[in-house]
């Protein structure tokens, strides 16, 4: 008989579920709204995702993708910006309860596994996945392996120093990457032209309907395939220090497969060959890396915190 296991990605807003085969691909699925502040609710939560699933299908491994930073025992949040975490025992305490073995992986290290084992990098032993939303995330793979580092804390890409006591942080720093080239930059930097250069934005405050504030990062790529001039700069901005960073990451890990993910990954046919121009022309090495779109969109985590699960078990 098969084997399935659970695969979860809980992030701030919600918990999505689902089951997953061994080759990655999802059967069942299931989801509900996260209680940011409440550990014991968010527990309660994933325990009754888990016990829904494995009512319809034989699970013997629960995985679970989490928004913050998983220690290398795969089992406890040191740090989870936008839930309740500080040093959470997440994974003994879901094993406990679920009398199943449960791994528990930081989001984007999941997301980049599945694109490694099923996704857009499948069949490549070395592996870059930068994941653009509201911050930036990263996962390597190298020699076929998640590169986790001493702590489990590797691949923090969004907080390299991009720019010296450039833009603050949410970390606290000043000049992280993230604040340059994720799609709340593009956003930032989308209002802030609404309100110096309300001429040239006309067409970016009607997308938002008519409120500068309500400017997010969707109406600017947009726009920019419509050929509106701001945003096609303001676009162009954002993949060039998109790509600097990457051709700096490139040239320590040599990957032969970049992978771009996230919610800005659904403007990849836009963006990418923006990106590509930029990473081509900073690499001194003679061949550089392909860079594609992610496969899994939404729900890489769930599938790659799934699969190392199984790996686990």
């Amino acid at each position: 008989m098969p084997s399935y296991a659970v695969g979860l990605d809980i992030g701030g807003t919600k918990i999505s579920a689902g089951v997953v085969d061994g080759s990655g691909r999802i059967l069942a699925r299931s989801r509900r709204p996260t209680t940011p502040d409440d550990a014991s609710a968010i527990e309660r939560d994933v325990i009754e995702l888990v016990a829904e699933l494995a009512s319809e299908f034989p699970v013997d491994a629960v995985g679970v993708a989490a928004a913050g930073l998983v220690d290398a025992d795969r089992s406890t949040v040191r740090f989870a910006p936008n839930l309740v975490w500080r040093d959470h025992p997440l994974g003994d305490r879901l094993s406990r309860a679920l009398s199943l073995p449960v791994v528990v992986e930081n989001d984007a290290n999941a997301a980049g596994w599945a694109e490694h084992r099923f996704g857009a990098g499948m069949g490549a032993s070395d592996l870059l996945m930068v994941t653009l939303g509201t911050g930036i995330g990263g996962a390597v793979v190298s020699g076929s392996k998640l590169v986790r580092g001493s702590n489990g804390f590797a691949s923090e890409i969004g907080h390299l120093r991009f720019v010296p006591d450039g833009l603050p942080c949410g970390c606290g720093r000043l000049g992280c990457w993230e604040q340059y080239a994720s799609g709340s930059a593009l956003a930032r930097g989308a209002r802030h032209a609404a309100a110096t250069m309300p001429d040239r934005s006309v067409a970016l405050v009607a997308r938002a309907g008519g409120d500068p504030a309500r400017i997010h990062g969707e109406h600017v790529t947009a726009l920019a395939r419509d050929g509106d001039p701001l945003a096609v700069q303001l676009v162009e901005q954002l993949a060039g220090d998109l790509g600097l960073g990457i051709a700096s990451l490139v040239a320590v890990l040599d990957p032969a497969v970049v992978v771009l993910g996230g919610g800005m990954a659904t403007d990849g046919d836009y963006l990418l060959p923006l990106v590509e121009k930029v990473v081509r022309a900073e690499l001194v090495g003679p061949v550089p890396p392909q860079i594609r779109v992610a496969a899994f969109r939404d729900e890489g985590g769930l599938v790659g915190a799934a699969d190392l699960a199984h790996a686990s078990g």
